[in-house]
């Protein structure tokens, strides 16, 4: 069976409307969900705070899944919520499955960073938005593909003065988690790169 150049084109558009409309649905979720908690927190005195990273507590280990949905007040999540809307769909509409599985590996990375590393609670969606900022950087830089490069230097165009958050300073801002946080999405990227042997033909 054939497909005539205008099926093609109208399947393409189609796949990558799905697309857009699943990232931008599992971000919207996850945001949503973000100021329902802390609502939450806001109506009970500030009780999910414990839910943050307790450096070098064994017991708080579990908590690096939890600390990068937790905000410590409004101003704190308001702060957040755009780049984390616009970093995540975009880092999420470049495949929904890679995007979860790089989610991940930045909340490990990031949370046990900021676990063996920094001296207070630390609790806020900053791992996640520095961890989609590493990912989308680094998917231009090991899958050399145009359309990802063009997204990584849009990136960096325009959110690229966060990386002064990884830059030890005002004691009430975690650059653990901003460092962390980048790192694990590079490595995100990394480990989810393409095999070069699925898209280039072998000679003998």
């Amino acid at each position: 069976m054939s497909y005539t150049p205008e099926r093609r084109r109208s399947e393409s558009l189609a796949k990558h409307g799905t697309r857009a409309l699943s990232a931008a649905v599992l971000v919207g979720t996850v945001t949503a969900l973000m100021w329902v908690l802390e609502a939450f927190d806001y109506t009970t005195d500030g009780w999910l705070d414990r839910f943050g990273i307790q450096p070098r507590d064994v017991n708080d280990l579990p908590d690096i899944f939890t600390a990068p949905f937790m905000h410590a007040g409004f101003g704190h999540l308001m702060a957040n919520t755009v780049p984390f809307l616009v970093l995540g769909f975009i880092a999420a509409v470049r495949g929904v499955a890679k995007f979860l599985v790089a989610s991940l590996i930045v909340i490990v990375v990031g949370g046990l960073g900021v676990w063996f590393t920094s001296s207070a609670n630390t609790l806020g969606s900053s791992i996640l938005i520095f961890g989609f900022f590493g990912y989308l950087v680094g998917r231009g830089i090991f899958e050399r593909r145009l359309v990802d490069i063009a997204i990584a230097v849009a990136v960096v165009a325009v959110y690229g003065t966060m990386l002064l958050g990884v830059i030890p300073g005002d004691p009430g801002i975690s650059w653990q988690g901003h460092l962390f946080g980048l790192l694990g999405g590079v490595l995100g990227a990394w480990f989810l790169r393409r095999s070069p042997s699925r898209d280039a033909p072998s000679s003998a």
